[in-house]
C-alpha cells in the first residue's frame, strides 16, 4: 500500500482571513491546493498536499497567518491516497457491497478518521464531504465487503475523541437506486 507524502488542513473563522491563509500556504513552499473555500457556518478551509517538509513548512505559515481566527488544523504525513482522490472526486465506485458512514463535528476529525479507516481495511473511499452546506459538520463514506467496512469504521472511530464523533452507520447491500445517489 502506498501513501501520499502529506496532506494538511487549516480551518479559520473568517472567510477573508482564510483567503490570506491559502495564499500564505502556497507562497511558502511548493504545495498543491486541493480546496480553498468557504464552508458552513461562515468559516474557510485550506487543504493542500505535497512532500512532507514542504507541507509542514506551508502549514506553519498558514497557522501563523491565521492568527486568532484559527479554528482547527491537521498535518497528516503519510496520508492514504484515497483522501486526495475523494477530495478531487477522481474515482467513481464500481460495485458497492456495503457502505459505512462516519459523521463528525469537524473537518479535521473527518480527514484524520478517513485516513485511519482507509489504512485499516480494504475499502474504497466513496465520498468526503467537508462542511459545505451541512452546518460545519463533515462526513465520509467507505465501501467494501461488510467485514472490511466494519473494521474500517472501527479504526475511524477509534482515532477520534468522543467529542468529535457525531455518528457511524453501516448499510449492508444498499439498494441500487440509493447507491446511485452516493456518488
Amino acid at each position: 500500500m502506498s501513501f501520499f507524502p502529506a496532506l494538511a488542513l487549516i480551518e479559520v473563522s473568517s472567510i477573508a482571513r482564510g483567503m490570506v491563509v491559502s495564499d500564505a500556504c502556497v507562497k511558502k513552499a511548493p504545495v498543491k491546493l486541493v480546496a480553498s473555500k468557504p464552508i458552513s457556518p461562515g468559516r474557510y478551509i485550506t487543504v493542500f498536499w505535497g512532500e512532507v517538509a514542504e507541507v509542514d513548512e506551508s502549514c506553519r505559515a498558514g497557522i501563523e497567518a491565521a492568527g486568532d481566527t484559527l479554528v482547527d488544523r491537521l498535518f497528516l504525513p503519510g496520508a492514504h491516497p484515497a483522501l486526495l482522490a475523494a477530495l478531487l472526486r477522481v474515482d467513481k465506485p464500481a460495485n458497492v457491497d456495503s457502505i459505512g458512514i462516519v459523521e463528525t463535528f469537524t473537518v479535521a476529525a473527518t480527514l484524520l478518521s478517513a485516513d485511519a479507516a482507509c489504512k485499516a481495511a480494504e475499502v474504497a473511499l466513496l465520498e468526503l464531504r467537508l462542511a459545505s452546506g451541512i452546518g460545519g459538520k463533515a462526513y465520509y463514506i467507505v465501501s467494501g465487503l461488510l467485514h472490511d467496512v466494519e473494521a474500517s469504521l472501527e479504526a475511524g472511530r477509534g482515532i477520534l475523541a468522543q467529542s468529535q464523533l457525531v455518528r457511524t452507520e453501516v448499510i449492508p447491500r444498499p439498494a441500487p437506486d440509493f447507491a446511485d445517489f452516493i456518488w
